[in-house]
C-alpha cells in the first residue's frame, strides 16, 4: 500500500499522470473511473465499517412516536459511509482525470467541503443528539457552492452564452453575473433534496446511480460538439470531462450500495448525502442543462418538494397532506414494507432518467440556432444556472 502511494504521489507531483490522462479516449477512462471507484469503495468500506461499528453508530430521533418506532431496527447502525464513498471519487478524479483545464478543481473543493460539513452534523448528533443548526448548516453550504460555482465560471472563457439561462424551445435569457447565485441555488438545492431522500435503506444510493449515469450520458453529449449539434444542445467543451466525475460518482455510489441494501450495513449520513447531492447540482450547472436535472433528478425533486408542501400547507391550514414527509415516510406510514418502497422509487428514479434523456435528445431543438453560432463563434463555451432547496 504505501509503494501505491508513493507511486501515485510522484507521478502525480512529475505531472505523468495528467499528461497521460489528457490523451485518454474520455470513454475508456470513464469506464475505468466506474470501475475503479466502486472497487475502492468496496475496498475501503469493510475496514471502515468495523471501525464506525465501534465509534460512530446511528441514533434514531424523531418526533414522531410512530416514525421512530418504525425505525427502531436501524438503531446503532454505522454511519457516516459517505467518507469512503468520497474518498473513492477524489481518489479516482486525481488519478484520471485531466487536471490541465476544466472545472476539477471545482469538483474536489466542493466535494471535500460539503463531506466536512456534513461530517460535522454527523458527529454533532452522535455526540450531542443534535446536529448543526439549519441555519448554520445552509450558510456552509452556500458558501462552498459559491466558491465552486464562481471558481468554474471563472475557470473558463467568457463568453456572451456564459451568462444566459437556456430555455428549451426559446434559447438563451441574459442572466449577467446573476447566473452565479443561480448556480448556487441548484447546487445547494440538489444536496439538501438527496439529503431529504437518505432515509430508508438503499434509496438515496440507488435513486443517484440512476442520476449519475443519466447526468453522465449529458456530460458526454454536450461535451462532444457533434453530438451536441445533432441534439441541438449548446457544446459545452468543459463538460466532456465530467464524464469521468460521473463514472467515478457512478462507481463509488454502486459500492456504497453493496453495504447499505437492506438491512443496511451502514448508512451514508449527511457525510455522504450533502456532497453527492451538490455534485449532482454541480455537474448540471457545468453542463448548462439546470432545468434539465429536475427531471433526471425528479424523484429527489418530489422528496424535497413533499417537505415544503407539507410544512406550507400546515402553516397555512394547520393541517396535513402527508401522513409524514419525506414523501417515502408517507409510504410507510401507509404500511407499505421498506423494500417495496425503495423498489418503486428506484423505478421512478429510472424512468426520470429516460426521460431526462429523452426531453435532451428531442426537447432542446429550440436551442440548435444558439448551438450553430456557440459553435461558430465560441469554441470553448460554457455556463451556468440552478433548481430548489430544501433541508433535511
Amino acid at each position: 500500500m504505501f509503494s501505491l502511494v508513493e507511486w501515485f504521489t510522484t507521478n502525480l507531483i512529475d505531472g505523468n499522470i495528467i499528461a497521460s490522462a489528457s490523451w485518454q479516449p474520455i470513454t475508456l477512462r470513464a469506464a475505468i473511473a466506474v470501475a475503479a471507484s466502486f472497487a475502492l469503495a468496496l475496498a475501503l468500506g469493510k475496514p471502515l465499517i468495523r471501525i464506525l461499528g465501534r465509534h460512530l453508530r446511528e441514533r434514531i430521533v424523531s418526533d414522531s412516536p410512530t416514525l421512530a418506532r418504525l425505525h427502531q431496527h436501524k438503531e446503532a447502525t454505522p454511519t457516516m459511509g459517505g467518507l469512503f464513498v468520497v474518498s473513492a471519487i477524489v481518489f479516482v478524479i486525481l488519478l484520471l482525470g485531466d487536471w490541465n483545464h476544466g472545472p476539477l478543481p471545482a469538483v474536489a473543493l466542493l466535494l471535500v467541503g460539503l463531506t466536512l460539513t456534513g461530517a460535522c452534523d454527523d458527529l454533532l448528533k452522535m455526540r450531542c443528539g443534535k446536529g448543526l443548526s439549519p441555519k448554520a448548516k445552509l450558510i456552509a453550504q452556500t458558501v462552498i457552492a459559491t466558491a465552486a460555482v464562481s471558481m468554474t465560471h471563472w475557470s473558463q472563457t467568457y463568453t456572451p452564452s456564459a451568462t444566459q439561462l437556456l430555455l428549451p424551445g426559446i434559447g438563451g435569457v441574459e442572466l449577467g453575473l446573476g447566473i452565479i447565485p443561480l448556480g448556487v441555488l441548484v447546487v445547494v438545492g440538489s444536496s439538501n433534496a438527496v439529503n431529504l431522500t437518505d432515509g430508508l435503506d438503499g434509496l438515496a444510493g440507488g435513486c443517484l446511480a440512476f442520476s449519475f449515469a443519466a447526468i453522465g450520458a449529458v456530460c458526454y453529449v454536450v461535451g462532444d460538439a457533434n453530438l451536441a449539434a445533432i441534439c441541438g444542445v449548446l457544446h459545452v467543451p468543459a463538460a466532456r470531462e465530467m464524464t469521468i466525475v460521473c463514472g467515478a460518482a457512478e462507481g463509488a455510489v454502486l459500492g456504497f450500495l453493496w453495504y447499505n441494501r437492506h438491512p443496511a450495513r451502514v448508512f451514508l449520513g449527511d457525510t455522504g448525502s450533502l456532497p453527492l447531492g451538490g455534485l449532482l447540482g454541480l455537474l448540471a450547472v457545468i453542463a448548462r442543462q439546470e432545468l434539465l436535472l429536475i427531471v433526471i433528478a425528479g424523484v429527489f425533486v418530489a422528496e424535497a418538494a413533499s417537505v415544503m408542501l407539507q410544512v406550507g400547507y400546515y402553516k397555512l391550514r394547520q393541517r396535513r397532506i402527508l401522513l409524514c414527509a419525506p414523501l417515502h415516510h408517507h409510504f410507510q406510514f401507509l404500511g407499505w414494507p421498506e423494500s417495496k418502497i425503495v423498489n418503486r422509487f428506484w423505478m421512478a428514479a429510472a424512468l426520470c432518467a429516460f426521460l431526462g434523456l429523452t426531453a435532451l435528445a428531442l426537447g432542446s431543438r429550440g436551442t440548435h440556432h444558439m448551438v450553430e453560432v456557440a459553435g461558430e463563434h465560441t469554441p470553448n463555451d460554457l455556463s451556468y444556472s440552478f433548481v430548489g432547496a430544501m433541508e433535511r
